[in-house]
């Protein structure tokens, strides 16, 4: 018998602020975590700006640990922490041994390669220093949580682009589901806003220009004068648990995973297909084993490209027909940036919440409507709602891993929702 998935703990390090609250807060507010890159080489980009995270790894981590973890493995480290806290956690020795880690990353530790690279290639340097591996590798922030936290069952690194940490989080589901563990700390980590990756993004011409007005409204998801994406860095860690332990000891429910899809689109190596993507969220529901019907919220992949924007639009209706006109969409990318392989994981975070709280974040910026994106992307402002009881996230990647989540809330009762039949 398949086993119920709860969500526990929640933990984020983000553009919009450390912890949920901050987190959502900024969300529910419309604010932007996209501004001008304060860095040496921001004069050498074409389109100077990012979602960074104001954050100090020094305030967390004593100097000899501090030495052997990258800006990714720092945020990731900190994003467990507060999820692990949330999510009041104590496992003996039994439990660890069914307790794992499943971490989705691009880059893993970019820092550290692209400081590796200016080391030897622009400095001349004849060593490198002796971690550079060990904080590169992209395992390492999955590794560190597992050795912090004692945690001895699975522990997984997932990289399909930009869909990693929604590969992270569903097959964490699909662990607990089977029976095969009973925690799963889940999530992503990304910390891409080093020069090197900057520019070779940039060669891809998929970057928004900068808004001449106002740098935090350089991402427009949905709107007809959309021009790219904009990176942004960061980590969110769920504690994932099977629903009866944690009934069991008391635990805080904050959801449920319901359902998760995957696809491929098998066509091109940038180029999203309609067809693939529409194909994730029908086997997310048919995992969940909901109609259609049943979905009361989307969380959009929502880039801000071209592509993206008209690609989701159309593949959302192809799945919900004449419905799809109904359902209220959200596109937080314009806030919180494109954070690559943490992305989905931030985004989520942002679905949990909006269940919880009962409040839709909006999709900023978007003023100039698309004709092709012609749905209802929350464009007002934060939306209060009651009775929506389940969403869905969705997660598209170059190379076109398609993957998509589909949460409940903790307190909706039993209904039509919970099945097909």
């Amino acid at each position: 018998m398949p086993r119920r998935v709860a969500v526990t703990g929640i933990g984020i390090v983000s553009p919009l602020g450390h912890g949920e609250h901050a987190f959502f807060e900024a969300l529910q507010a419309g604010r932007s975590g996209i501004r001008r890159l304060d860095a040496p080489f921001a004069g050498r980009l074409a389109s100077p700006i990012a979602a960074s995270v104001e954050f100090d790894g020094s305030a967390h981590f004593p100097p000899p640990k501090l030495r052997m973890l990258d800006r990714f493995s720092q945020l990731a480290l900190v994003a467990a922490e507060q999820a692990v806290a949330s999510a009041d956690l104590q496992l003996d020795t039994a439990a660890r041994a069914r307790a794992g880690v499943f971490i989705g990353t691009v880059l893993g530790g970019g820092h550290t390669t692209d400081d590796g690279y200016q080391a030897l290639y622009a400095q001349g340097a004849a060593r490198l220093p002796p971690f550079t591996v060990l904080m590169a590798m992209p395992n390492a922030a999955a590794a560190w949580i597992g050795i912090d936290h004692g945690l001895a069952g699975p522990n997984l690194t997932w990289s399909t682009a930009c869909s990693s940490s929604a590969v992270a989080i569903g097959e964490a589901w699909r662990r607990i589901r089977d029976g095969e563990a009973d925690v799963i700390l889940a999530g992503g980590s990304e910390a891409p806003l080093n020069f090197g990756t900057l520019k070779a993004w940039e060669a891809l011409r998929t970057m928004a220009s900068e808004d001449p007005a106002d740098p935090a409204a350089s991402c427009k998801p949905f709107a007809r004068d959309r021009s790219g994406l904009v990176l942004g860095e960061g980590a969110a860690v769920l504690v994932l648990e099977d629903w009866e332990r944690a009934r069991e000891r008391g635990a805080h429910i904050r959801g449920e995973l319901l359902g998760y899809g995957l696809s491929t689109d098998n066509a091109h190596i940038t180029r999203p297909t309609v067809d693939g993507q529409a194909r994730a969220m029908r086997l997310a529901l048919e995992s969940a084993a909901l109609p259609a019907t049943a979905i009361d919220h989307v969380n959009a992949h929502g880039t801000g490209t071209q592509a993206n924007d008209a690609t989701e639009t159309a593949a959302i209706k192809q799945v919900f027909g004449a419905r799809a006109f109904d359902i209220p969409i959200s596109a937080t990318k314009a806030m919180h940036g494109h954070l690559l392989g943490a992305g989905a994981a931030v985004e989520l975070v942002a679905t949990l919440l909006a269940l919880e709280r009962g409040v839709l974040p909006p999709t900023i910026n978007l003023v100039q409507r698309d004709p092709d994106c012609d749905l209802d992307y929350v464009a007002e402002g934060a939306r209060a709602v009651k009775g929506a009881e389940i969403a869905m996230s969705n997660s598209f990647a170059f190379g076109g891993t398609n993957a998509v989540l589909i949460c409940g809330s903790a307190g909706r009762g039993p209904s039509r929702k919970r099945s097909i039949s």
